[in-house]
This record gives structure tokens, C-alpha cells and sequence, in this order.
């Protein structure tokens, strides 16, 4: 999709209330499962927050809670990103990092201390 379709498309959105929300949802699900061409691709946890929204919604859930659940979802979620964005940073930097001697290789024994006798 184009930057300008797309943008006019948030643009309506925005100024729509969740319920009407959550019917344009469904219907653009309806048209990905009948017309996709390839498989909408998100993160899993995208994947499991909408499963969990789709349920509540399910459940009828008042739209006002399931909007602060996702809310509080999508912190965690952006959390998440961070701490493997980290994790992932840390793995560079050791695999760049030219060996110095002072890491043990995991290959070498190493002798247990013994008590003095």
C-alpha cells in the first residue's frame, strides 16, 4: 500500500470511536482471508496480543476494558522489543570483540580447588 492511501486511511480512522474501530477490523480481516495473497507477517507477540484482543472481543467484553488491556499490552510489548534489542546489541559486541585472553575457554578444564590437608 502507498504512503498517501495509507495515511488517509489513519486519518479516518483516528477520528472513529473503538466499536467502529474494531468493524473496520473485522472487515479488513474478512478481505486479507479472501483475497491475501501471502500471510500477514507480525512479531509473536503482536501475534498473542491479538489473539488476546480477538478474545475479549469474543467474550463481549466492554470495548473501554479491552482498550485499556491492549494499552497495557502494548507497553509490555514495546518492553519486550527493548530488552531483545539489548540482548541482541550485547551478542554483537561479543562476537565483535577480537579475544584478549581474559574470557576462559569453554573447551579447557578447569581444576576444582582443594582443601589444604
Amino acid at each position: 500500500m502507498n504512503d498517501a492511501l495509507l495515511e488517509r486511511l489513519r486519518r479516518k480512522l483516528e477520528t472513529l470511536p473503538d466499536e467502529r474501530g474494531y468493524q473496520i477490523l473485522d472487515y479488513v480481516e474478512y478481505l486479507e482471508s479472501k483475497y491475501a495473497q501471502r500471510a500477514a507477517g507480525a512479531p509473536a507477540f503482536q501475534r498473542v496480543a491479538d489473539t488476546l484482543e480477538d478474545t475479549m472481543r469474543a467474550g463481549r467484553v466492554p470495548v473501554s476494558i479491552i482498550a485499556g488491556t491492549m494499552e497495557a499490552v502494548s507497553k509490555a510489548g514495546k518492553f519486550l522489543e527493548r530488552v531483545a534489542a539489548a540482548g541482541r546489541a550485547a551478542v554483537e559486541e561479543v562476537k565483535q570483540k577480537p579475544g584478549d585472553g581474559s574470557t576462559p575457554d569453554p573447551s579447557t578444564p578447569v581444576e576444582e580447588p582443594r582443601p589444604p590437608a
